[in-house]
């Protein structure tokens, strides 16, 4: 008789929790589940955010959260489902910055600790009670993880260097616009 073992059912638990949570922010992105605004009303706010296309913006978003908490909750691919959601949360990080640390006043905690607790998982493995166990981690080699989190880290800069170009873009576009205002009313 196998005996079960704490430390994979401690990973399960978490893999499911993370997992959950990321599959739920994900399906309000993509499909309007659990009061979100659906691929339309997510590009919209995307776009204002500075992510630019906003669509393809919020369809990346809605399948880098869904698709990656999907692969945790299972423990597929853990390596490359951990990079996805870190890549996906360093652009959520991004936009909640400016609002410091703590999330009760729109900071970053919360999308930091779901990153970071993807780091983790794809550092630590699903575990034995996981479909990378099943499959005799085809899908979880070293190398694979380490190319993930390369490619993931690459993509997350791209994204937020861009971003921070459009909304520093649009900032100047104001002061612009807010200068010509006030010389329109001196006249």
């Amino acid at each position: 008789m196998t005996c079960l073992n704490r430390k994979d059912l401690g990973l399960l638990a978490l893999r499911t929790a993370v997992g959950g949570v990321l599959i739920a922010h994900g399906t309000q992105k993509l499909f309007g589940w659990f009061g979100g605004g659906g691929l339309e009303g997510t590009a919209q706010a995307m776009e204002h955010m500075g992510f630019h296309p906003g669509r393809q913006s919020a369809l990346a978003a809605g399948l880098g959260e869904a698709g990656g908490g999907a692969l945790l909750v299972v423990g597929l691919a853990t390596p490359a489902a951990a990079a996805i959601v870190a890549g996906t949360m360093a652009g959520a990080i991004a936009v909640h910055t400016p609002a410091g640390f703590f999330a009760t006043s729109g900071g970053y905690e919360y999308p930091a600790l779901l990153g970071a607790t993807g780091v983790a998982l794809g550092v630590a493995g699903a575990g034995r009670y996981s479909m990378d166990h099943a499959t005799g981690h085809v899908f979880d080699r070293p190398w694979m993880g380490l190319l993930s989190f390369t490619a993931s880290a690459a993509a997350a800069y791209g994204v937020v260097v861009r971003r921070r170009q459009v909304v520093r873009l649009r900032e100047e576009r104001a002061a612009m616009e807010a200068e010509r205002q006030e010389g329109v009313g001196l006249s």
